[in-house]
């Protein structure tokens, strides 16, 4: 669908200085704060964002509709329009960051693989690695964009919902890693859902996102490499969950850093797990 520019799915805040001004580049803000956050991600981006980037809410507008589950992945044909009202092209080179440094921006990252989009990128460091090296700041009143006709083209591989996983949790081939803390993994720390149970899922694995991350940035390959054979085998399909499916992508594109290629995404993640009772739990 797109020809390929980034020499990783993780780019440098340096690379897109350089980059920045193609015409075949565009920058997304994807910033998304955890429930009870007093923060308003777009309205902070339309007053400071790296020059030129658009807002992309994966939490409110373009996810699924008619769901209790939040910002679940919505269809190819939603999805599709709205990033025709972005004025994304299906050739767009895409690189997403967020305003926490590493945090949110890889679930829109896994949003395009979802749906076929090969050339996009997460911006290491975020918004705050931007500004720590003095880079330009934008912070007039976002220009308009002319839309386009983008198409998104559906990858199930990237997805898999509570049924399914359900029947996976034997399988030998196959390990769940979850990106909660260890505390909320095991059920010595309440979940901070309502109605949501503590624990995990039968032989699912602890691997926090935050042993992935240091000061917002990702650790090196060779240490996130370290982490990912230490919980799983090379060549064991990687199935990611976390308490909404956001962290989840944080260690999808993790495991895409340190070379695996079998990674699929729990979408409903905790929050539909540990409120449904047919599914089993364990502490």
């Amino acid at each position: 669908m797109s020809e390929k520019i980034f020499p990783s799915p993780l780019v440098s805040v340096q690379w897109l200085a350089e980059q920045i001004e193609r015409s075949d580049i565009v920058v997304l803000d994807a910033s998304w704060f955890l429930p009870g956050v007093e923060r308003n991600p777009e309205q902070e981006w339309s007053e400071k964002r790296i020059p030129g980037a658009r807002f992309f809410d994966f939490d409110k507008k373009i996810a699924a509709p008619d769901t209790e589950l939040p910002h679940m992945l919505p269809s190819s044909t939603l999805f599709s329009q709205a990033c025709s009202e972005l004025g994304i092209k299906t050739s767009d080179n895409i690189v997403v960051y967020d305003s926490q440094g590493l945090f949110s921006a890889p679930r829109v990252w896994w949003m395009f693989r979802v749906m076929g989009h090969q050339s996009v990128a997460v911006l290491d460091g975020g918004l705050p690695a931007w500004e720590k090296v003095g880079l330009p700041i934008e912070s007039q009143e976002p220009e308009q964009v002319a839309q386009t006709d983008y198409k998104g083209d559906y990858q199930p591989q990237w997805v898999i919902d509570a049924d399914t996983l359900s029947t996976q949790l034997d399988a030998l081939d196959t390990v769940v890693l979850d990106a909660r803390p260890a505390a909320r993994f095991y059920g010595t720390q309440p979940e901070p859902r309502e109605g949501v149970r503590s624990g995990h899922m039968p032989n699912a694995k602890s691997l926090p996102f935050s042993q992935l991350v240091k000061d917002g940035h990702f650790i090196s390959v060779e240490q996130l490499t370290k982490r990912f054979d230490a919980v799983s085998a090379p060549e064991q399909r990687l199935i990611f969950s976390c308490g909404s499916g956001v962290t989840a992508c944080v260690l999808a594109l993790a495991a895409e850093l340190a070379g695996r290629d079998k990674l699929t995404v729990y979408d409903g993640s905790w929050t539909e797990w540990g409120r449904v009772l047919k599914y089993p739990v364990v502490q």
